[in-house]
């Protein structure tokens, strides 16, 4: 088992272009690691450096100790399982799993064995012997993923693997595609656009932006602790609130002064600026930590707002409130009827405020 390390990689094509700029990165042995990010971020042209399909400008790419900057695809031992299944329509999905197997000259009874064991993962042996067009396209996804396993490589690599599944099976499948990383203990990277995806199935969420690296770290740590504004929009369904503000500071408490409502003032303590110690700052509060009522506790008040519109979903209620000029989502799980035009009371919890330059 091999782990990964991309050292200021960069890469940049013939018109100039830098899709990835000095990105580093440290992935150990065994770890299953999500590249997120939207559209452009940089995110595939990563994995595909990785992989051997996309060159590097400058950097260095290790697995294991071996640096592979210049190595051909097939000799970096990886397997890769791509957006399109990629399946031979007239091979069978034994001899799918098997081809890049009997290519490399293992033997029938090795080929066999390892297919066998793959299949029987994935709950695959009742179908080995039809085609992929008799196949859902769940069941051709997880073919895909077999003929990856039975190469037993250092590296997996997956790229959007889950993009071609409607929203059910996609939820299947990727607890299927966990549960196997898993057993097997191969290290992993993993490449969506879905943040929802990213958080579920990571043990490391690297958000990307811009072909840079804007944050790394575990699920809960990207998610309650991002350290810009763009990770606390981008992670986190539905969007995080940001309210522009004034600092004013006073000693070793401060007011934060909405711009587009000036008679609100919200005041925490200096500390919790950090660097953000002077001029204005950005204010962060995630929906659910948006509280309606009144409220004790350590929840700071921010004024009365006036519900706009209330979406029903069942297990919450989003409510589009207005406060003065400002306009902000709140989720509440639970709490008295409330109707459009009602006039709440509106705080948030101040363990749950996040400060952006």
């Amino acid at each position: 088992m091999s782990g990964l390390s991309l050292e200021q990689v960069t890469k940049t094509y013939e018109d100039g272009f830098t899709a990835v700029r000095e990105i580093s990165l440290e992935i150990a042995p065994g770890s299953f690691v999500v590249l997120v990010g939207p559209s452009g971020c940089g995110k595939s042209t990563t994995l595909r450096m990785i992989a051997g399909l996309e060159s590097i400008t400058s950097g260095t790419l290790k697995i294991g100790e071996r640096v592979v900057n210049n190595l051909r695809p097939k000799d970096r031992d990886i397997a890769m399982v791509f957006q399109s299944y990629a399946l031979y329509p007239h091979l069978s999905v034994a001899e799918n799993m098997g081809f890049s197997l009997r290519m490399s000259g293992v033997s029938k009874s090795d080929r066999s064995r390892r297919v066998g064991h793959a299949a029987s993962m994935l709950g695959l042996d009742s179908i080995l012997n039809k085609k992929p067009g008799q196949l859902s396209g769940g069941q051709r996804q997880r073919v895909a993923l077999g003929r990856a396993i039975v190469r037993e490589p250092q590296v997996f690599l997956f790229d959007e693997p889950l993009s071609n599944l409607d929203p059910d099976r996609r939820v299947t499948t990727r607890a299927e595609i966990r549960r196997i990383v898993r057993e097997l203990g191969t290290t992993t990277v993993y490449v969506t656009h879905d943040h929802e995806e990213a958080m579920a199935i990571g043990d490391v969420v690297v958000v990307m932006n811009e072909g840079t690296i804007e944050q790394s770290g575990t699920p809960s740590e990207v998610y309650e602790n991002p350290v810009s504004k763009f990770v606390g929009r981008f992670l986190g369904s539905p969007k995080m609130n940001l309210i522009e503000c004034k600092v004013e500071l006073n000693g070793d408490r401060c007011d934060l002064c909405p711009e587009m409502q000036p008679d609100t003032r919200i005041t925490v303590e200096t500390k919790q600026l950090g660097a953000n110690s002077s001029g204005r700052v950005s204010l962060g509060v995630r929906p659910q930590h948006i509280l309606m009522g009144n409220t004790t506790g350590e929840a700071i008040s921010i004024g009365t707002g006036t519900i706009q519109h209330i979406e029903q979903l069942g297990f919450a209620r989003d409510f589009n409130v207005k406060l003065g000029a400002i306009e902000l989502l709140v989720r509440e799980s639970q709490g008295p009827s409330r109707s459009i035009g009602d006039s709440v009371p509106l705080s948030i919890d101040s363990s749950r405020l996040h400060l952006f330059e």
